[in-house]
């Protein structure tokens, strides 16, 4: 059985090769993407309620669906996780994104206060 690591690295492996949410320009829209598709996409797959208020909450969601149904195809330990495990799968991807698109990135237009 693959570590919490492994599953996490799967999963920012899918997201940098087929998802364009990560690329906006800006750190606080990385950031807040960040935040919001992913913390949508651990409520799909832990199958609780998404709440969706805004316009904003709609593009995040279709964003967090297309990611869940992707992570469910291709990785057979989402069904066979616990709560807890995926929870904390989850909360690390987020980590990890977080640091591979903001804090960890070497592009500074993400801080250009003229961009």
């Amino acid at each position: 059985m693959e570590d919490s690591k492994e599953r996490v690295s799967q999963i920012v492996d899918h997201i940098m090769k087929n998802c364009l949410w990560q690329f906006h320009s800006r750190a606080w829209d990385r950031l807040r993407q960040n935040e919001n598709i992913l913390g949508m996409t651990a409520k799909i797959l832990l199958d609780e309620k998404v709440e969706i208020k805004t316009p904003d909450d709609k593009c995040y969601w279709v964003d967090a669906v297309c990611l869940a149904d992707a992570c469910r195809k291709k990785f057979s330990w989402i069904s066979s996780s616990s709560r807890e495990e995926l929870a904390d799968v989850m909360a690390s991807l987020k980590e990890r994104m977080d640091f591979l698109t903001v804090t960890g990135s070497l592009n500074e237009e993400l801080t250009d206060k003229h961009y």
